[in-house]
């Protein structure tokens, strides 16, 4: 599919649009939210479902050479992002160690709703992947945080190493996440099978109620902050995914996975976290200011993947996955 046609077909689909009313909304000064509980809930839903299918899928593939690979890549990925980004910020910014030790953080971790998104363009789209891709994202949760940690020597990560090593492992949605993955393993096709009607069904219905609060939650960011950013930190959220993205094409073909599953591996190097990293950040680097990465992460790079950059790394994959 040619890669103007796919961009047309993402920004289309009804998970874009519904983001793009959010941001649009706050804009307008709707007085539109999502209660706090309900986006909770709806983030739980979302860790549940995607774990759950990858650990069925892995019960029905079985474990494989390709699977660790594919580990190993993610993890070297997720360690060494923050190196670069740390490198760009402090070269073509004003932020402080601390604050570009904190954004380095987030760029080299994941979204998990980046990895829906593209998973559901890429069943829209026909195209299978692996489902041990689940497992992947969720080791490259944490090397990133520790990445960034080295980089700023802050002494209040290191007083607070304890909670920090609590805070990151019992995540509320790596846990969701992890857990889910383990009870779809242990059932497989057979727990896949009883809880279809709700963890597939209704999954798209759901993923659009939050991506609209993902949108009302980004333009409140873009609207309060935009102005204190600056243009080179706001071109280093676009420019970043970017480079991001070419590191992971460069290592998938070293990994032997699907065009669906590098099309995965991609767009989770080029995802910004901005749920367990501004979470572990608090913590490690309570003298950072988390609305700088937050505005970055969830304000521009955010959309900017899930409007332009998903329909980029899946033609990228295509032509280097066949």
């Amino acid at each position: 599919m040619p890669i103007l046609d796919l961009a047309a077909q993402n920004l289309l689909s009804p998970m874009v649009l519904f983001f793009v009313l959010g941001v649009g909304l706050t804009f307008a000064r709707s007085d539109l939210s999502i209660p706090g509980a309900v986006a909770t809930l709806l983030s739980l839903y979302l860790m549940m479902s995607i774990g759950f299918r990858g650990g069925s899928e892995v019960a029905h593939h079985g474990l494989s050479p390709t699977l660790g690979a594919a580990i190993a890549a993610g993890l070297a990925l997720s360690f060494g992002i923050p190196v670069l980004a740390y490198g760009l910020l402090r070269l073509t910014t004003g932020l402080s160690r601390v604050e570009a030790a904190a954004v380095s953080a987030h760029y080299g971790s994941i979204s998990a709703v980046t990895l829906v998104a593209v998973m559901s363009v890429l069943r829209q789209m026909g195209t299978t992947f692996e489902g041990y891709m689940i497992a992947v994202a969720a080791t490259m949760e944490t090397p990133a945080i520790l990445s960034a940690l080295l980089l700023a020597h802050r002494e209040s990560a290191v007083g607070h190493r304890s909670e920090l090593a609590r805070e990151i492992l019992l995540n509320g949605a790596v846990v969701m996440l992890l857990g889910s993955f383990a009870i779809g393993v242990i059932t497989g096709e057979r727990g896949l099978a009883l809880l279809k009607p709700f963890l597939v069904d209704q999954f798209a219905g759901f993923l659009c109620l939050f991506l609209l609060d993902m949108g009302l939650v980004a333009g409140r960011g873009l609207r309060d902050n935009g102005g204190a950013l600056g243009l080179r930190t706001v071109t280093f959220a676009v420019v970043m995914p970017l480079l991001n993205a070419a590191l992971a094409a460069a290592v998938a073909p070293l990994v032997g996975l699907s065009a669906g599953g590098t099309a995965i591996l991609i767009t989770l190097a080029a995802s910004a976290s901005y749920i367990a990293v501004p979470a572990a950040m608090r913590l490690a680097l309570p003298q950072a200011n988390p609305a700088i990465a937050l505005s970055l992460s969830l304000g521009v790079t955010f959309p900017f993947n899930l409007l332009f950059g998903i329909p980029l790394y899946i033609a990228v994959a295509q032509r280097i996955a066949g």
